[in-house]
């Protein structure tokens, strides 16, 4: 008589229960190896990026070229942030936002996770060097090669300035959105690039706020951490101001439409205003400046903005 059998367990059970304890841990290790591309910020990429190739087409881009960009953009983002969590899973460990990653809760091995991210570099290369363009290829490993070494070992862990120089790595998708179709780069491909540089540091200095006592836990020198609220309030609204006057831009450049003008004044006299109201309530001293509600205002703002940019070529005005 089998142990199974023997405490009271029938062998179909037992493998029946081995077979699904295989499968959750499969279940587990696929989540962390998903959780260490960062799907969310991938999401916030590829809202840049899809737009633009409309507006790179001048209406439907070729689907082929279309969805090689899309999916070698995603691998290539997703390479980005797993070598990001391998150099930053020292401080990810301090900071409790970040505690439930993969590579600090022990998910995934630091060895899973170089296989991995090597792996996604190689395959969005091929992807979008095959399928779409070289051009787009050489442009997605730049912004890998940037966000890793410029950002992630360089710029993160020395300057208060890190995420201004270190958010040109998520410009990249639009270039490479624009490459993607066109084979080239444009001027209005280049404004995009632009806004999306200036829209960074407002979008991300408010998170910072939020989370001011994590980064200074784990010694980075976020632009929160070393001033003081009203300069960060300040800063803010510079950039705000600044990527409004970068939507304007486009109109002439790109011969936008009615609709993408409108969406660009409105949303843009929104996203300064919120920015201002941040302000206020830093200098006034309130204790909760809610600091996230800018955040949340700025990832709407840039989606209605890249809606508008590839809506705004399918209509006749």
């Amino acid at each position: 008589m089998s142990n199974a059998t023997s405490h009271g367990v029938s062998a179909p059970a037992a493998e029946a229960a081995t077979g699904e304890g295989g499968r959750s841990r499969l279940a587990r290790k696929a989540s962390a190896y998903v959780a260490l591309t960062k799907p969310r910020v991938i999401e916030l990429l590829l809202v840049t990026a899809l737009p633009t190739m409309f507006l790179a087409a001048g209406g439907v881009p070729p689907i082929g070229a279309l969805l090689a960009t899309l999916l070698g953009g995603f691998l290539s983002a997703g390479s980005a942030n797993a070598f990001n969590m391998i150099i930053d899973r020292d401080i990810d460990r301090v900071m409790h936002r970040t505690k439930q990653r993969p590579l600090v809760t022990g998910a995934l091995s630091v060895a899973e996770a170089h296989v991995f991210a090597w792996t996604l570099a190689v395959v969005s290369t091929l992807v979008l060097g095959f399928f779409a363009n070289w051009l787009a290829a050489g442009l997605s490993i730049a912004a890998i090669a940037f966000y890793v070494l410029v950002y992630t070992m360089l710029l993160k862990r020395r300057t208060e300035q890190n995420i201004v120089w270190g958010g040109i790595a998520g410009c990249f998708p639009v270039v490479i959105g624009w490459a993607g179709v066109t084979g080239s780069l444009d001027w209005p491909a280049w404004i995009l690039f632009a806004l999306v540089f200036l829209w960074t540091p407002a979008h991300y200095w408010p998170l910072s706020m939020k989370y001011r006592d994590d980064y200074a836990a784990a010694d980075v020198p976020m632009l929160a951490v070393v001033r003081g609220r009203p300069m960060v309030g300040i800063q803010v609204i510079l950039y705000a101001w600044a990527s409004l006057a970068c939507t304007l831009l486009l109109i002439p450049v790109a011969g936008m439409g009615l609709l993408y003008a409108a969406v660009a004044v409105i949303a843009g006299a929104w996203f300064v205003g919120e920015a201002h109201a941040l302000y206020g309530r830093a200098i006034a001293g309130e204790r909760e400046i809610r600091a996230m509600r800018v955040f949340h205002a700025s990832n709407t703002y840039l989606t209605l903005i890249f809606l508008a940019v590839g809506v705004d070529p399918l209509l006749p005005f």
